[in-house]
This record gives structure tokens, sequence and C-alpha cells, in this order.
């Protein structure tokens, strides 16, 4: 097994084609094939499924890409430090559910550090991209949360994905609406009020298992629910629709404005924020001020 036949697999599933990945990689087709066709007999498993319509991964071929991407990734980064001789920014990487205040801590990051000496990126993703980021180097840090339901099964996903996770803060749980919602002059709200109003959930994509979900309670029954792919999208259909969530409580002003409050659902239901990273790596100088900024919400958690 070679690095070149890695690079070559990883393309070819980026690509989700064979054609585009030789034209892509400047190699020929039958190269291409040939190389991969290799490397599948030599570790006896099959990573794609050949057809007139293109390429489909395999089970065993998304694991197999899994850790071909680390090494690919490695690779690319020793080549860009040591053997690329321009001048290198560091960089930074994190990624998160859907929380207003990690972009917000982000940010703050980004404006004390500058972005003269560092390179930024921030992903506000679903929770398994969240997990994939950080065992794929793609992200130093992972911002997510559990609870009773869902925390041994995050944790059995955390150790098959060689990340680990430590607490930063727990909080109760609230309802997230628009300050137009009917609800919205309640010190407390309860589920029987919230029977009226569509539950607003993020997609999970092809990971749709209530253990992925980013809101608590999801193993709940709700009468009228509605997906969502992006945090903007949520706040309109608060607005649109007086949908709702349910969140830790904390809310960002600066990012969201001020037409959007948290108030605290009557249950006995706690919710815990926390971070992953690799296993055995040791957080950067922004990684450890990063989640300086975190846990300095916990004052704002109601």
């Amino acid at each position: 097994m070679t690095l070149q036949q890695l690079i070559y697999a990883v393309k070819i599933a980026d690509l989700k084609s064979m054609n585009k990945a030789a034209a892509a990689l400047y190699v020929s087709q039958s190269a291409l094939s040939a190389a991969v066709r290799a490397l599948e007999e030599e570790i006896h498993t099959e990573l794609f499924v050949r057809s007139n319509r293109g390429i489909t991964i395999t089970q065993s071929g998304e694991e197999f890409l899994s850790y071909a991407r680390q090494m690919t990734e490695l690779q690319r980064m020793i080549e860009e430090r040591y053997t690329d001789h321009k001048t290198l920014k560091k960089r930074f990487s994190v990624s998160m559910q859907h929380y207003s205040f990690a972009v917000e801590a982000f940010i703050e990051l980004a404006k004390e550090f500058g972005m003269d000496e560092y390179e930024f990126a921030v992903h506000e993703t679903k929770t398994g991209e969240v997990i994939e980021n950080v065992r794929n180097y793609r992200s130093e840090i992972g911002v997510l949360y559990l609870n009773e339901f869902n925390e041994k099964a995050m944790r059995k996903l955390f150790s098959e994905n060689e990340v680990e996770y430590t607490p930063l803060f727990a909080c109760g749980i609230s309802v997230y609406i628009s300050r137009n919602h009917p609800l919205a002059d309640h010190l407390q709200i309860t589920f029987e009020e919230l029977k009226p109003y569509p539950c607003l959930s993020f997609e999970q994509g092809d990971r749709n298992s209530f253990y992925y979900a980013e809101e608590v309670l999801s193993t709940c029954e709700y009468e009228r629910i509605i997906k969502a792919d992006d945090r903007a999208t949520m706040l309109n259909l608060m607005v649109g629709l007086n949908g709702y969530t349910l969140c830790s409580g904390i809310i960002c002003e600066k990012l969201n404005g001020d037409g959007y409050i948290a108030i605290p659902l009557v249950t006995q239901e706690r919710m815990e924020i926390g971070y992953i990273k690799r296993k055995n790596q040791s957080l950067s100088v922004l990684g450890r001020k990063y989640l300086e900024l975190l846990e300095a919400y916990k004052d704002a958690i109601l």
C-alpha cells in the first residue's frame, strides 16, 4: 500500500467519478483504475461499486477512507510546513453544532489574535460531521452536547473515532422563540403549551438517529415538526410560523439580533456542553484560549 494509492482513493471518493478524479490527478483513467484495483486486492476490501452512473462508496470503503483521509491530510500538512518555503500562517479550525455562542467565541478569538498570522476556519454543521472533522484533523476542537439520553451512544462514537470528550458546563433546557411569539411573555413554558406550535429541528442528513439530534428531548412526540439545515432558516421559521426549538438558553443578540428570547422549559432534564479533540493531541494556544472563551458563557445560563 502506498500513499499515492490513498491519494487516488480519496480523490475518487470526493469526486464520485473515475473520469473526474483522473483529470484532477493528471493521470490516465486506466492507470488510476489499476492502482485502486491493486489497493483493493491488497486490503481484501472493495472500496467502490462502479456503474454507468458513477461511483458508489461501499460501507467498508467508508471506514477505510476515513483513515486514508487522515493520512493524506497529514501528508499535505507536512508538505506545506516543510517543503513549501513561503511564509505559512498558523491554522486554527473549530467545528460545532448550531450554537451561536460558539460562533461568537470564535469571532472574539479571531479578533484577539488577528488574521495576519493565523488562518481561521469555522464549521457550524451536523453532529456526525463535527466528530468526523475532529477525527480527520479538519478541526482541532468540536463543540457539542451530551445528556442522559445520548451519552452512552455518543461516548461509544467518540471512542470509535479516536476522540475524547471534556465537559465545559451544564445547563437546563430552554425554549428558543421569537419575541413576537404568543408565549413570549411567559416566565416558564410547559410541553403542553408548546403543542400548537411547530418544533424546529436541525436536519442530520443520513444520520437521523435520535442520538445525533442537536435538540434535547428528541424522542418526545411532537404533533408538528419542521427540519431545517441552517440557523438563519431556523430563525426565519421562528418568526414566520411561531416555531420553537429547545436549547441551552444561551443566546447571542450580537449575532442574531434582539428579536429572539430563551424561556426555561418546565422539565427536570439537563444538558452538558462540552468539546472533543483527538486523543493524545495537545491543544494549541488558540485552542486553549477558545475554550476559555466558551467557559465564560456559563455565566449566561438561565
